[in-house]
């Protein structure tokens, strides 16, 4: 066991290079020589080919017919784990108030996914965010809530009436704001679910909120005491973020129960 985790020390020593962890990106989209590489990133030659021949010694590339150089398999692994690196180190801060939560451990192995989204900070903001995914929604809009913000439930629902399909996640422990129940009276949310355009299921406590409609999603994790937080979001239009909330919404709403509007306190 000792002398794995030398092995993967010395591993981890390759990566703690810009330039190497460059040349690894680098080849991840196209195979490319020491000579090119250099003018490409505007580094000395000499130093860009020691850290190639670096990288190759470590299994992490391979020279091939030509003199261009590609990943292995074993460096090709090694740069799916870089996004989560960069998720990590990009948002530090956040993380040190706030966590996973409820997200299982086979979704926070796949945080890569996440490291193209925007940061955005202060409740006007986050809510100006998700009227925007509202305004965008021409399928559907998918939510896991904790609250229900009142302000954003008239927009949603002119969405719905044009034919925008709408399920949701909801909290027994929701924030639930008095006026709620008179304002999808006065909206017709009830005719809505009648129609199946709203599909609604319940969970015990959520902690973690998602939103997302057909191109675009949010996210927004719990503080370090487990109480949902809509303060600040995560946002991205990026495919691969958008995937990860889609399948975290689908893993939760097959796992949720029946929806109970008596367990919901104005």
């Amino acid at each position: 066991m000792t002398d794995l985790i030398d092995k993967t020390a010395d591993y981890v020593l390759e990566l703690a290079s810009s330039q190497r962890l460059s040349i690894l990106i680098g080849l991840l989209a196209k195979n490319n020589t020491p000579t090119a590489f250099a003018k490409e990133i505007d580094a000395t030659k000499q130093e860009v080919h020691r850290n190639f021949l670096r990288l190759e010694k470590a299994g992490l590339i391979k020279k091939n017919v030509g003199g261009k150089y590609s990943l292995t398999t074993f460096g090709q692994t090694i740069c799916t784990q870089v996004p989560s690196l960069v998720f990590f180190s990009k948002n530090r801060k956040y993380f040190e108030e706030h966590n996973f939560g409820d997200v299982p451990h086979k979704f926070q192995m796949r945080c890569g996914q996440l490291a193209n989204a925007q940061y955005i900070k202060g409740v006007s903001k986050v809510l100006e965010q998700w009227k925007i995914i509202y305004k965008n929604s021409e399928q559907y809009v998918y939510e896991i809530l904790s609250d229900v913000p009142l302000d954003l439930i008239e927009p949603l629902v002119k969405k719905i009436k044009k034919g925008v399909k709408f399920n949701y996640v909801f909290s027994e422990s929701a924030i639930v704001p008095k006026g709620r129940k008179t304002l999808l009276k006065k909206l017709g949310f009830d005719k809505l679910i009648e129609k199946g355009l709203i599909e609604r299921k319940m969970e015990k406590n959520v902690q973690t909120v998602v939103v997302l409609n057909e191109k675009e999603a949010c996210l927004m994790f719990p503080t370090l005491d487990g109480e949902s937080d809509i303060s600040e979001m995560f946002y991205s239009d990026d495919p691969m973020f958008h995937e990860w909330c889609l399948d975290y919404f689908r893993y939760c709403w097959y796992g949720s129960d029946i929806f109970r509007e008596n367990k919901l306190k104005e």
